[in-house]
């Protein structure tokens, strides 16, 4: 241990919490962290809300990814997910469970993290709360809470045959992304090792930026829902999974085009952890800037999601109960 970096587990978990606080900005909620919980304003009157987690192993590798990239991918999958249903987020309740050796350091670089990503994202919304625990595994666990500002929420089960489809967001990239890391940066046994970034091309370093640092396109959220989107969710586990949860939902078929999902198709179709935004909308009305049209509802058929009006045969997305020892994350 060393007096500026001490490890987590040589201090209480008032000096550990004051490492974070420092480094968060000035709560903005009636009651804000250092009591049994906040208080926030619901002006809505309606909350929505979401949790995701990050464990280290299946979702994160400690040689990969800093604190901050971290921080910021934990802010920024939940507040994606605010978004698909066309609501703005407000706040961030944050989980740590860290093993006792954790330098301090490492915590306020995940502060930093989270604090960068509401601000670039989601500016308004801020940490105002969470609890921190030991654990042998590193577990990131956040809350999200959002509003809808008097609008409709967005769900799901709510496109129709003729609709257009729609995704706002890089696609491909992040599952790209990933495959630098596997390919370059583990030694012969297969063991992550620290990235080199100066080894890489710019499309490479793009590509691990998606991976480790996704930025959805969070306030295109409310403007597709003030555009009339009729269903919308996140692009986490790849498109072609994910059309297939809104089609099941919707009760429809959703058809595909390859030609408009770029030079790597097959990326966009199967790769995750992109966290676009998945959306339809009524044919003829004018998409909100930043979607681009990638095919249409139809009436519910044999498969729920086609490509250039087959069935899409390969790999469909990720599942983490299936996938999460196969080497991703």
């Amino acid at each position: 241990m060393t007096a500026s970096d001490p490890r987590v587990g040589d201090l209480t978990e008032g000096a550990v919490l004051r490492g974070i606080l420092e480094r968060l900005p000035a709560s903005g909620a009636l009651v804000g962290p250092g009591d049994d919980a906040a208080l926030l304003a619901a002006p809505d009157a309606r909350v929505v809300a979401t949790v995701d987690t990050l464990v280290h192993g299946p979702d994160f590798r400690l040689a990969w990814s800093s604190s901050y990239d971290l921080g910021w991918k934990a802010a920024a999958v939940n507040l994606a997910d605010i978004a698909a249903m066309g609501a703005r987020p407000t706040a961030l309740l944050v989980a740590l469970a860290m093993p006792d050796d954790t330098r301090l350091s490492f915590v306020e670089g995940l502060a930093d993290g989270l604090r960068a990503a509401c601000d670039a994202l989601a500016p308004g919304c801020a940490v105002e709360g969470g609890d921190l625990t030991v654990s042998d595994t590193l577990t990131i666990a956040v809350t999200a809470l959002g509003t809808l500002d008097g609008r409709r929420p967005v769900l799901r089960s709510g496109a129709s045959p003729g609709d257009v489809v729609a995704v706002a967001g890089t696609l491909g990239r992040a599952q790209r992304g990933l495959r630098v890391l596997f390919d370059r940066f583990t030694d012969a046994a297969g063991t992550p090792v620290p990235v080199d970034e100066s080894v890489l091309s710019a499309d490479e370093r793009a590509d691990l930026s998606v991976q480790l640092r996704p930025a959805p396109p969070v306030a295109l959220g409310a403007r597709a829902a003030d555009a009339g989107a009729t269903a919308m969710m996140d692009v986490s586990d790849g498109l072609v999974l994910d059309a297939s949860r809104m089609a099941a939902a919707s009760g429809v078929t959703v058809a595909l085009d390859s030609a408009s999902l770029g030079a790597d198709a097959t990326s966009a179709l199967s790769g995750g952890e992109d966290h676009g935004l998945l959306a339809s909308f009524p044919a003829g009305v004018p998409l909100p800037v930043g979607f681009r049209a990638i095919g249409e509802v139809r009436p519910r058929g044999a498969d729920p999601v086609i490509v250039d009006g087959r069935p899409f045969d390969g790999r469909s997305g990720w599942d983490p109960y299936r996938d999460w020892d196969a080497g991703r994350g």
